[in-house]
């Protein structure tokens, strides 16, 4: 089970602009069955609402961050959150997505964002780690690195099958990158 949340739309019944509600449209429980029931719940929510900019990822990011933050307050704590945004837009909301992932770096969580189409994605090289640390708007610097943003339009040049394997193999490779900071930082050696 998958909970799946959309971002930037205008939602029924009153078609107020919202930057994090359940695809299904359930918001006591957005989970959905799958990969085919993320994707049927996808299909059947497009005809239903009106995709509306900006592009503000920041409430979304929150929302994950209270689910895992709730998990390190349980007694197993056994859970990792990683949270997966496709976007075709520029993030709009830059400042409060900072600041929202500095606050997750804390947690169990990776934030992976995936850019789908042409857009220009340059401001979102901030986001991820790779070229230096990540700081809040107020100067505070994430704990570790749990951002990795993607182009997908990178992939375009192989094969349609390979396009997934590859990109497969990076998810998994910085996910997985990023789970074993978090359990070193969790979990110091004594």
């Amino acid at each position: 089970m998958f909970p799946v949340y959309g971002f930037g739309a205008r939602i029924p019944p009153d078609y107020k602009v919202s930057h994090d509600f359940a695809i299904n449209f359930n918001e006591d429980n957005p989970e959905c069955a799958g990969i085919q029931g993320v994707v049927e719940a996808y299909q059947n929510c497009l005809p239903k609402l009106q995709l509306y900019g900006p592009t503000n990822i920041a409430p979304i990011i929150q929302k994950v961050a209270k689910s895992a933050s709730e998990e390190t307050n349980t007694k197993e704590a056994s859970q990792y959150f990683i949270l997966l945004i496709l976007t075709d837009g520029v993030i709009t909301d830059m400042a409060d997505t900072r600041e929202a992932i500095v606050h997750a770096s804390h947690l169990p969580m990776s934030v992976i964002i995936v850019g789908v189409g042409n857009a220009d994605f340059s401001d979102m090289q901030m986001l991820d780690g790779d070229d230096g640390i990540l700081r809040s708007p107020k100067g505070e610097p994430v704990l570790r690195d749990i951002v990795q943003f993607v182009p997908f339009r990178n992939f375009k040049h192989v094969r349609l099958i390979w396009n997934f394997v590859v990109f497969g193999e990076r998810f998994y490779f910085y996910t997985g990158q990023q789970f074993s900071s978090y359990v070193l930082v969790k979990f110091p050696k004594s």
